[in-house]
């Protein structure tokens, strides 16, 4: 066995055991004796090297035994289960025995000294009740540190198990609402394709073709997190063209982008995809007007400018925009929990146009998971 796996069996024996807590109450008292005689050599020679260390061994060993007695007994017993009153009359009992066994290390320190109380202490050896004076709030405040300690860590390690919940609950969340998404855009996509079939059989084979892209990339390349910038570019691109087929040129679309695109930086898959997808979804279908979209995307530093906006109809039987859509509902709740701070998102609904703009701050594609787990917590 080498020195490492010796080091490491103490260090799990020492903890196993909680042997650790012996060297903390020594200091613990150590330190307030060095501040009685305001000299840490001769407290220290006091407590280790004098009569006086039986005295301070009771205090050591009885606040000790106090302190846990409150801590794994008395509270998980009464405290914890409400029953304040017994609690509070147990504490009480402890903290006055605890305090007369301490007294009686007085007298201890004496005989092993070989002189009388008065002369060790100067204090009568009947007057027993003068040393409460020390040991009682010596014992209240061990008794408090060892609560607080307790308390403290309880706390901590609520707070982690909750947030250890709430990271599950985000991602969970991030799942259903991603894989809520997909079945919405596969269901469009296919009645999109079945539309084509009977007009222009072609021009569906044309779109199958696209269609099969895009059934790829949903189910092999946009597992992760975060997808660089460009593949989610090259999927808008895709999308886009589907629907221009299905369109058949009775809605004008201009797409523009910056190129190339960085490889460096990551995005949400999805998370552009679904404000174009409304746009064609309701884009107006008027003979006498103009229908058009217009999608822009840019990129300046790590800041991503994406603009869509469609022409909508006046008129409520044609299904006028809103904001109440499984798919924008989604992708408004990813936003808020993938980028919280990181996203500024406008809608703007004139009646006769529909305009999203959306303001994202792009994280580099090798720390996007590390953003992510942030964010969640």
């Amino acid at each position: 066995m080498n020195s490492l796996s010796v080091d490491t069996l103490n260090q799990n024996w020492l903890f196993k055991y909680k042997l650790y807590h012996i060297p903390f109450w020594c200091v613990y008292h150590y330190f307030w004796f060095t501040i009685a005689v305001a000299n840490p050599v001769a407290a220290a020679k006091s407590m280790f090297f004098s009569a006086y260390s039986v005295k301070i061994l009771a205090y050591v060993v009885f606040q000790a035994l106090a302190v846990y007695f409150n801590l794994y007994l008395l509270m998980p017993r009464f405290m914890k289960k409400e029953r304040l009153t017994q609690y509070v009359i147990y504490l009480s009992l402890t903290i006055i025995g605890t305090s007369s066994l301490i007294n009686g290390g007085y007298y201890l320190s004496a005989f092993f000294a070989g002189c009388s109380v008065k002369k060790m202490f100067g204090v009568d050896p009947g007057n027993f009740m003068s040393f409460y004076n020390t040991s009682f709030p010596s014992t209240v405040a061990s008794m408090t540190l060892g609560m607080s300690i307790k308390l403290t860590k309880n706390w901590l390690q609520t707070q982690h198990r909750q947030q250890l919940l709430e990271k599950e609950k985000l991602e969970t969340e991030l799942k259903f609402l991603k894989y809520q998404f997909n079945p919405h855009f596969l269901f469009n996509s296919i009645n999109s394709i079945f539309f084509l079939i009977h007009k222009n059989p072609g021009m569906a084979s044309a779109s199958l073709a696209k269609f099969s892209e895009l059934l790829r990339y949903q189910l092999y390349e946009c597992n992760d997190q975060q997808i660089s910038l460009g593949k989610e570019l090259s999927y808008l691109e895709n999308f886009i063209e589907l629907e221009k087929l299905r369109q058949n040129n009775n809605v004008h679309v201009a797409f523009e982008a910056d190129e190339p695109m960085p490889g460096h930086l990551g995005i949400a898959p999805f998370i552009l995809m679904t404000f174009v997808e409304n746009a064609f979804k309701h884009v107006s279908k008027e003979a006498e007007h103009p229908n058009w979209i217009a999608i822009r995307l840019g990129l300046k530093n790590d800041q991503l400018d994406f603009h869509v906006a469609n022409s909508a109809s006046n008129d409520p039987g044609t299904g006028l925009v809103n904001f109440g859509g499984i798919g924008l509902k989604n992708v408004k709740r990813r936003l808020d929990l993938i980028y919280p701070d990181l996203h500024k998102l406008e809608i703007q609904n004139t009646g006769d146009r529909f305009e999203v703009h959306l303001q994202l701050t792009l994280t580099e594609l090798e720390q996007s998971s590390a953003t992510f787990q942030m964010a969640s917590l």
